[in-house]
C-alpha cells in the first residue's frame, strides 16, 4: 500500500461523504436487510445530506472552478433531493422506475467523466449507475430481487464513497503500489 495519500481538497471529502452516508441508507433500506426498515425510511437523510448538502458542495466546486466535481454533487444533490422528497409517496412502480432509470443516466455521465479518478471517483458512480438501473427495471418489472440487488450494490458505493473520505481525512492509504512491470508486490 502507498501511504502517500492525496488529501483531496475540502469539496472532494465533504461531497464523497455525503455521498457515501447517503447510500449506504438508501442501500441498506433497499436490501430489505434490516428488519422494519424500507430505502424509504432514508428519505430525511436523502433530502437533507443527499440533496442539500451535495447540491452545496456541488455549488462551492463550481465556484472554486472544479467543473468536474461541482456539476458531479450539484446533479446528484438535485436527484437526492427530488428522491428524498417524494419518497413513499403515490408514484406509479412505473413512474418510479422511469425516474431511476433517467437518473441512471446522469450516473454512467458522471462514470464516464470520472475517468482516470481511479477506484474512489470513477468506482462509485459506476456503482451507483448499476444501482440505479437495477432498482429501476426491478421497478418497471415488479422484480423485488432486482430491487434487493440494487440495494445492495448501493451500498457498496456508499461503503467505497465514505472509505474514500474518510481515507482523506484520515490520511489512511487509497492507492496499491505498482511495480516496475505494471503488478501489485507481493504481500510480504
Amino acid at each position: 500500500m502507498n501511504n502517500e495519500v492525496a488529501a483531496g481538497n475540502t469539496t472532494s471529502t465533504l461531497g464523497h461523504l455525503a455521498l457515501g452516508l447517503t447510500l449506504l441508507a438508501f442501500g441498506l433500506g433497499g436490501t430489505g436487510v434490516i428488519d422494519n426498515v424500507a430505502a424509504a425510511d432514508a428519505a430525511g437523510l436523502a433530502t437533507w445530506v443527499g440533496g442539500v448538502t451535495l447540491f452545496l458542495v456541488g455549488l462551492l466546486a463550481l465556484r472554486a472552478g472544479d467543473k468536474g466535481e461541482g456539476t458531479a454533487y450539484a446533479a446528484l444533490g438535485a436527484f437526492w433531493f427530488t428522491w428524498g422528497s417524494g419518497a413513499g409517496g403515490h408514484a406509479s412502480a412505473d413512474a418510479m422506475g422511469l425516474f431511476l432509470l433517467l437518473w441512471a443516466l446522469l450516473a454512467l455521465t458522471l462514470t464516464m467523466a470520472s475517468a482516470g479518478s481511479g477506484l474512489f471517483g470513477q468506482g462509485v458512480y459506476g456503482l451507483l449507475f448499476v444501482a440505479l438501473l437495477l432498482l429501476g427495471i426491478g421497478a418497471l418489472a415488479d422484480n423485488g430481487g432486482l430491487g434487493k440487488a440494487g440495494g445492495w450494490v448501493a451500498a457498496v458505493a456508499g461503503l467505497v464513497a465514505w472509505y474514500g473520505a474518510t481515507a482523506a481525512v484520515a490520511g489512511w492509504p487509497t492507492a496499491l503500489r505498482r511495480t516496475a512491470g505494471g503488478s501489485a508486490p507481493a504481500a510480504g
